[in-house]
């Protein structure tokens, strides 16, 4: 709940390591409150909902871990929830960001979000090299890998020496393959990421408040509509879909 932690209600799932672990579907859950997070204040209720996963990996995934800088260089695949919180949050720190995705209308719109470059990978497969071009040939300092498999090798080859790819999504294969040469070479890192803890969260309200970052949401459906919505969900959307319980 905005402002507070949840409140406690009458559950309809007992168990807090279930939603952990399987996420919930009801209108009410009893939590301790070590698990809740003080929501943003510039952020409505719905806003604020999409920000414990999405938003929080993004956030482990260049600050708590990535060390991003300004000047840098991100590179994020695709337009959903992680992709986009990723943009925003790497253009507020002042880096530079590159976007893919097979859809050049989805690429448009990042531009009005303030994607520095944009890849069309249907028209461009193997998008390391344009990945290159697009960097003067230094490369990338931060891949945001969320499509696995063969993907990261093409993330790999387009790093910069000393740069990082955060794995966190595996569309196209849980099992990663790539070439360990331009690993070794360009003194990559590879770093595997599941979302984040408390305090990089707390960080990350604090960090939203003060450049006011507003979450993308494609959709809102109602409670009633939610089987539409995680249809919406398969389909792709560009940033979140949000299911409002009161609806």
């Amino acid at each position: 709940m905005k402002g507070s932690t949840l409140a406690n209600t009458e559950p309809y799932l007992r168990s807090a390591e279930a939603a952990r672990r399987f996420g919930v579907s009801g209108k009410a859950l009893r939590l301790h409150e070590d698990i809740a997070v003080t929501a943003p204040v510039s952020l409505t209720d719905q806003e604020a909902s999409t920000l414990p996963v999405a938003a929080l990996t993004a956030w482990f995934a260049l600050v708590e871990t990535g060390n991003l800088q300004a000047g840098e260089t991100v590179l994020v695949q695709g337009t959903g929830g992680v992709a986009l919180f990723g943009l925003q949050i790497a253009r507020a720190l002042g880096a530079r960001i590159i976007v893919t995705s097979r859809s050049a209308e989805k690429l448009e719109r990042v531009k009005a979000l303030g994607a520095w470059g944009t890849i069309d990978t249907g028209a461009t497969p193997d998008w390391s090299g344009a990945a290159l071009e697009l960097t003067d040939g230094r490369g990338l300092d931060h891949v945001l890998e969320l499509i696995g498999g063969d993907n990261i090798g093409q993330s790999a080859a387009a790093l910069a020496s000393g740069g990082r790819i955060a794995q966190i999504g595996f569309m196209k294969g849980a099992d990663i393959v790539l070439s360990a040469v331009p690993m070794m070479l360009k003194r990559a890192v590879i770093q595997g990421i599941t979302v984040g803890h408390r305090r990089a969260f707390e960080d990350l309200v604090r960090f939203i408040d003060r450049h006011g970052l507003k979450p993308v949401i494609d959709q809102t459906y109602g409670f009633k509509d939610a089987p539409a919505a995680f249809a919406h969900l398969d389909r792709g959307p560009f940033g979140k879909i949000v299911i409002d319980i009161r609806g």
